[in-house]
């Protein structure tokens, strides 16, 4: 047996006998491109008191992976269809290990943000390839249940990130987070080259790049434009941002109609089952990452966690995604993917609802059940969805098909952290002014905590450890009267910090109950639409001008 796999999927008239591997190698390769983002929310801080970085320069840090990452997906999986789809696998793991070397050894700002978008464009190279060689590789008849088990990796590795970068940071820096990533890149590329069969279009047309420059140009606008418009305000760049993308999606919509071979047949989406999954997928992540986003500031700045015990504390969402993609596998063939995807959907909604809940005297405790039920809605609507979009494509479109899931999914994600957390952050400043008129804070610090809950915390902090001082210093104060003095300023201080802590933890508990309603609603609102969408029946119906492009593929295949 040669130790490289060399044979087509394509090619073979029967299943591939190592596809249950070859799924291993594709979930390993998703894993550490969607932890490479949860887990640095966790060593943010961290890195931002070593490398000095200013709040703009932090949201930089963590974006910088998303506007290639969206971007680029379309085309780099039209491009893997047409040559290698496996070999697109094998470039973004080398592209992402790269670029994780480069953010280990980086010490600027800068260098750390260049780090992440040439991240972001390994990740925009993995993440449709993962999905296209799983479609290729499993048998219609598996498929659901292969793409079931991709999901949940998924919503492990939100979880997961903050439980690995947490333990790394107990003994290492934050390059260690980037580091981590080049060892597991370099397991999941030999084993792909071992383990995961090559494939590629039987037939593909010249690849319309008009179309993909076109893409690259309206996603890539609007994911910066999403980014730069809530977080630093509607300037000019952001209002530049809006055009170009608004201009440039006409412009792909209208070449794509008129393109005999388009890159993306914009007219499947006049068909419910696939518009209905896209906006499920979507609004779910608009959800998710709103939510893990406001989370897990709250379990470590609010409750106190560090990075480890944060990320440990979320693993209940991970195990629930587990349960919910099991029950998802049972009941949609048996009710219809219209019937698992709303349940999924209502259950989203009703964990965000129990998110209004939360108040400043909130425990762990109460963040329990939403996790939980949050976790079994995605792993009940998120696998469904996903096999309906990939079930729209014929074989020829395997890449293009999971850059559209994927970038559903991206778009999400990037409206839910820049909406719900703008929404946060107003929220958040305002209560927080609220609750400290008539202080005798100085207005500066007061300015300062308003920033943001972690300001908030410091600013306490730094007025604690002034009392502390001031005690100290009466502690060993000759005369009484001085010490006296120092005492009475002390406990003004310490009172003052007492103060300020309970308003921030108040504040911020406030905020994320207000931003949880918000979010609850239009999760809601979106049910009712992706209700209306999608048709019943128990499995998506190609296309009738695919089924003659699909028929040689699934035969082959099967």
């Amino acid at each position: 047996m040669r130790l490289v796999v060399n044979e087509p999927v394509e090619r073979t008239d029967r299943p591939y006998a190592r596809r249950w591997w070859a799924l291993l190698v594709l979930c390993l390769s998703l894993l550490i491109i969607v932890m490479a983002n949860t887990a640095l929310t966790v060593a943010a801080p961290d890195m931002t008191r070593d490398l000095g970085l200013s709040s703009a320069d932090l949201q930089w840090v963590i974006d910088g992976y998303t506007v290639p990452y969206a971007a680029l997906m379309l085309l780099l999986g039209a491009i893997g269809d047409k040559y290698s789809r496996r070999g697109a696998l094998v470039l973004g793991l080398l592209v992402f290990g790269g670029g994780a070397v480069f953010g280990y050894l980086a010490g600027s700002a800068a260098t750390v943000i260049a780090a992440r978008a040439v991240m972001g464009l390994g990740a925009a190279l993995i993440m449709p390839a993962t999905l296209s060689l799983l479609a290729a590789t499993f048998p219609r008849a598996e498929r659901a249940k292969a793409i079931t088990l991709w999901t949940a990796t998924a919503g492990l590795a939100i979880a997961a990130g903050p439980v690995v970068a947490g333990a790394l940071l107990r003994n290492h820096g934050w390059a260690s987070t980037f580091l981590i990533n080049v060892p597991v890149a370099a397991v999941a590329l030999v084993a792909a080259l071992v383990l995961v069969p090559p494939s590629k279009a039987g037939h593909h047309d010249r690849i319309d790049y008009v179309g993909g420059l076109l893409s690259v140009l309206w996603t890539g606008a609007l994911v910066y434009m999403i980014i730069q418009g809530p977080h630093f305000g509607w300037d000019v760049k952001a209002i530049t941002a809006a055009a170009v993308a608004g201009a440039g999606l006409v412009a792909f919509v209208l070449w794509e109609l008129r393109h005999p071979r388009p890159l993306l047949d914009v007219r499947r989406f006049a068909h419910r089952r696939f518009a209905g999954a896209n906006l499920a997928v979507a609004l779910f992540f608009l959800a998710v990452f709103g939510a893990f986003y406001y989370l897990t500031q709250h379990l470590q700045f609010v409750l106190g966690y560090d990075a480890l015990a944060t990320g440990v504390r979320m693993l209940p969402l991970a195990g629930a995604v587990f349960a919910g993609s099991a029950l998802t596998g049972y009941l949609t063939p048996r009710v219809g993917m219209k019937w698992t995807v709303g349940a999924g959907m209502v259950g989203g909604t009703a964990a965000l609802a129990l998110l209004t809940r939360v108040d400043g005297s909130s425990a762990y405790g109460d963040f329990v059940l939403p996790l939980v039920v949050l976790g079994l809605a995605i792993g009940l609507a998120l696998s469904p969805c996903t096999d309906a979009i990939m079930g729209s494509f014929p074989e020829s479109e395997l890449g293009v098909g999971g850059a559209v899931n994927d970038t559903s999914l991206e778009l999400g994600g990037s409206l839910g952290i820049a909406i719900l957390g703008s929404l946060l952050a107003t929220s958040y400043s305002d209560r927080l002014s609220d609750a400290t008129a008539g202080s005798r804070l100085p207005a500066n610090a007061l300015a300062t905590a308003q920033d943001s809950v972690g300001a908030g915390y410091a600013v306490a902090q730094g007025i604690g450890d002034k009392a502390r001082q001031l005690a100290a210093q009466a502690a060993h104060a000759g005369d009484p009267q001085q010490a006296a003095q120092l005492k009475a300023q002390a406990g003004q201080l310490a009172e003052g910090a007492r103060q300020m802590k309970d308003a921030v933890g108040s504040a911020f508990a406030d905020a994320v109950a207000r931003t949880s309603l918000v979010g609850a609603i239009v999760l809601g609102v979106g049910t009712v639409a992706v209700a209306l969408l999608l048709p019943r029946g128990t499995a998506p119906q190609p296309e009738p001008a695919e089924e003659e492009a699909q028929e040689p593929a699934d035969s082959a295949v099967n």
